[in-house]
């Protein structure tokens, strides 16, 4: 791989990760008690709870939602993640990276 297709893989992967930080997914749990914002990167933006569909006598069901829409969350991201750098995978190994 010449240095050009080496210079240009890395500025798309860069691409990727500006899009990738930008996109805000959005998880929901509970018929709407619990949403879970995450971004691309796997970071979380915002847990939003709303409270006329939570019963606050069972907040044992409320942490279930909670860890399910985290965890269903930081899948999701992993997944979009993964779809949008497959096409640079090949590319990414001969850069030794």
């Amino acid at each position: 791989m010449s240095r050009f297709d080496q210079a240009k893989m890395l500025m798309q992967v860069k691409k990727v990760q500006k899009e990738l930080k930008k996109m805000v997914i959005s998880v929901e749990k509970g018929d709407g008690a619990v949403t879970v914002e995450i971004t691309g990167e796997q970071k979380i933006k915002n847990i939003h709870l709303n409270p006329e569909e939570i019963d606050f006598d069972d907040l044992t069901q409320l942490e279930r939602w909670l860890e399910e829409a985290v965890r269903d969350a930081i899948a999701e991201s992993q997944r979009v993640a993964s779809e949008k750098m497959k096409p640079m995978m090949g590319g990414l190994g001969n850069l030794g990276l």
